[in-house]
């Protein structure tokens, strides 16, 4: 982590991980042009782990951190501009001793528009989802075209988890992009090619 990464880092931030996948052989079928996603997580300490609060704006500046933090490192695995990232998502896996309304304070109010920043865009909603769990479970990335979200190739999800973590006491968070849809989709619906812009849907 550089100096600038350390100053806009999180109070509290124990591990990032960073994974790329890439996809070069599917259904038994050569890809022309393999498919990659890269994921980011953010393993954060919990800062209401065992106690009811009404106010989560803390949570919240910290999604708003890590919603750069992230990206930045996602889309530089992939060794590609940011406008050129088709797909994204989101998801958080609270510790056991926290809610899933800590994961919602995190992923929603303020993680999405540094997210867009970074990508240069992204009219759609962001998939996103959030689930309790012990160190090393693993949880799931939604996917959806950062533009239309009815391009059906690009509904997917990527698999993420942490060896340690979250700890009871902890919050992971993560974000995911690619840089194209599934392996040979051909189940119809909306093609990246038809896309209007209209309102992020189609």
């Amino acid at each position: 982590m550089t100096e600038e990464d350390r100053g806009a880092a999180p109070a509290g931030l124990r591990r990032i991980l960073t994974v790329v996948e890439e996809t070069l052989i599917e259904g038994g079928q050569v890809l022309a042009k393999p498919t990659r996603r890269a994921a980011s997580v953010a393993v954060i300490a919990n800062p209401f782990s065992g106690i009811y609060e009404e106010d989560l704006a803390p949570l919240m500046e910290t999604g708003k951190a890590l919603g750069r933090l992230l990206p930045e490192r996602a889309v530089a695995a992939l060794e590609m501009e940011g406008c050129a990232i088709e797909s994204f998502g989101k998801a958080a896996l609270v510790g056991e001793d926290g809610e899933l309304e800590h994961a919602a304070a995190l992923l929603h109010p303020d993680l999405g528009a540094p997210f867009r920043d970074v990508l240069g865009g992204g009219a759609a909603l962001i998939p996103s989802s959030k689930k309790r769990g012990a160190p090393g479970a693993p949880f799931d990335i939604p996917l959806g075209h950062k533009d239309a979200a009815r391009v059906r190739s690009h509904f997917d999800g990527m698999e993420v988890r942490v060896p340690d973590g979250p700890r009871a006491d902890e919050i992971a968070v993560a974000i995911a992009v690619t840089d194209s849809g599934r392996p040979l989709p051909r189940v119809g619906g909306l093609t990246k090619d038809r896309i209007i812009g209209k309102n992020g849907v189609i």
